[in-house]
């Protein structure tokens, strides 16, 4: 009984306690927003774009984004005007708001194409494109806008400490487009549309060879080229198997031992027997 009641008390002392936070941060959030509002009302905009500073270094992105955005175009033609929009674009980029980031930052480029900020700018437009990318199943048109990005920040700043960073994100953007279009490939293979799947995985190999993809783009062209072959009219069937011959070559060429060896040598033997080859045909096929 004892022990009951020393726990209720404890409980009960634990729940003031909480209660007492949560009343002195409420109170505090409530006077932070009213010192905000103070600011958003004021028409001291030397004051504002004080304030608005200390928001953005405090991480109050939300806020100074609110007060840049009503600056931009009270300092406009001025010296300051190319800052305020790059601080404006960097508060939508700390909150993750990388389209209108990115805007911003056009913008910025496009009106004051002499500023100090132009740099950074650049290769931040195509770091937005970067962050935005999405999954590799879904449309790619973003991937592909950033790698633009990237590449046109390259080839303006050349000699910028950024550029290595920035090949390095457009190889890993790369990667992401051709295994997108290693998934179409699949796709195409795993609907048993052969026909499209070897035109898919062909691109990707034509696009992107030097993907790490390549032995399994590779290995799936044989097959679907073997399946084309087997499943075709007989007027195109040894046409398309000596397709997937010429194939099987080549993959065993360039990886002697992959790990798809087995399954590649059968698709060959199969291949064999259904164009009724020996080795000796075989052989001068190979040479």
């Amino acid at each position: 009984m004892m022990c009951q009641i020393v726990e209720k008390m404890y409980l009960c002392k634990m729940i003031l306690k909480v209660k007492n936070i949560l009343w002195v941060g409420l109170f505090f959030m409530a006077l932070s927003c009213g010192d905000y509002q103070k600011v958003v009302k004021s028409t001291d905009y030397e004051y504002k774009l004080k304030k608005a500073k200390e928001y953005y270094e405090n991480k109050e992105y939300s806020r100074s984004s609110q007060l840049y955005q009503e600056l931009v175009n009270i300092y406009r033609g001025t010296s300051r005007a190319d800052q305020i929009y790059y601080y404006l674009a960097k508060s939508c980029f700390g909150q993750r708001d990388y389209v209108l980031a990115s805007h911003y930052f056009r913008q910025m480029l496009k009106e004051y194409p002499r500023s100090e900020f132009n740099e950074e700018a650049q290769y931040l437009i195509g770091y937005c494109y970067y962050l935005d990318s999405p999954s590799p199943r879904l449309d790619q048109k973003t991937t592909q806008d950033a790698i633009d990005a990237l590449q046109l920040f390259i080839n303006i700043f050349p000699g910028s400490a950024r550029v290595a960073e920035a090949n390095k994100l457009i190889d890993e953007l790369r990667e992401k487009l051709v295994y997108k279009s290693y998934l179409s490939g699949r796709l195409y293979y795993d609907l048993a549309d052969y026909r499209a799947a070897v035109i898919s995985l062909n691109n990707s190999l034509k696009e992107y060879p030097d993907t790490k993809y390549r032995e399994e783009l590779m290995y799936y062209l044989l097959k679907a080229k073997y399946l084309l072959g087997e499943n075709s009219i007989d007027e195109k069937k040894r046409e398309r198997l000596n397709s997937a011959l010429d194939e099987y070559f080549t993959f065993t060429d360039e990886f002697p031992t992959s790990k798809y060896r087995k399954e590649a040598d059968r698709y060959f033997a199969s291949t064999k027997k259904l164009m009724n080859l020996s080795d000796e045909e075989i052989n001068k096929i190979q040479k």
